[in-house]
């Protein structure tokens, strides 16, 4: 997946380096699982929703149909076309949020185009999509709250940065997505000084999330805490 735009102040990466892995490695290893999401509120949004909007409402049905080939472009890491001319004269994912308000589509658009600014690295553009996304279902409000912590650490904003890693925590119960922010929970608590909360989002990992990647190594992150 291509490589976000990076601040030039080498002090601030080097300050936020262990704390986030890369947005894009993380989206790239559980792409099937945030995306799999995502097709399911487009397409479905839940029993009557879906036939009430798939089958009744056209605009939802035009707004799918014309949303794919921005989806195409978001796939192959070009999230500048993506967000304004996927090509074949298809609407971007901008113009699907402002012609097609209030459909499911335009909702999912909000969180494609949160997901594309974070990627080009405008960082203020992808928290106000984050935020104007509607997430449902058990994985999309976990990663909306996650992805705007992103933003904020690469902002340098490490304060909102872990106040949204902590909501995306208690935003479900995920085996891949919770012990991934609650590393991130205790990484951030770890860079303050703040050990014992630290080590309470590491021993989390441990008791809850086992079997996680983060649950693999989380000893020596509860070693290193407990000195």
């Amino acid at each position: 997946m291509a490589k976000r735009k990076t601040s030039a102040n080498d002090e601030t990466l080097v300050d936020i380096v262990e704390v986030k892995e890369s947005a894009e490695s993380f989206v790239e290893r559980n792409q099937q699982l945030i995306f799999g999401g995502l097709v399911a509120l487009v397409l479905l949004v839940g029993g009557y929703f879906a036939y009430k909007y798939l089958f009744q409402e056209p605009k939802q049905k035009e707004a799918v149909e014309q949303m794919y080939k921005a989806q195409e472009q978001f796939e192959r890491d070009s999230f500048r076309l993506a967000l304004t001319n996927p090509g074949s004269g298809f609407p971007g994912f901008l113009d699907i949020i402002d012609q097609y308000s209030g459909t499911p589509a335009a909702n999912a658009a909000e969180y494609y185009a949160g997901i594309c600014y974070l990627q080009l690295g405008e960082y203020d553009a992808a928290i106000a999509h984050l935020n104007d996304f509607s997430a449902t279902d058990e994985v999309l409000p976990i990663t909306k709250m996650g992805a705007i912590g992103d933003a904020y650490a690469e902002k340098g904003d490490l304060g909102q940065a872990l106040s949204y890693y902590k909501k995306a925590v208690s935003a479900g119960d995920n085996d891949i997505l919770t012990a991934y922010y609650l590393k991130k929970v205790g990484m951030l608590n770890e860079k303050n000084g703040e050990f014992g909360a630290a080590k309470d989002a590491y021993e989390q990992i441990r008791k809850d999330y086992p079997n996680s990647n983060e649950g693999r190594d989380i000893e020596k992150y509860i070693a290193r805490v407990s000195k």
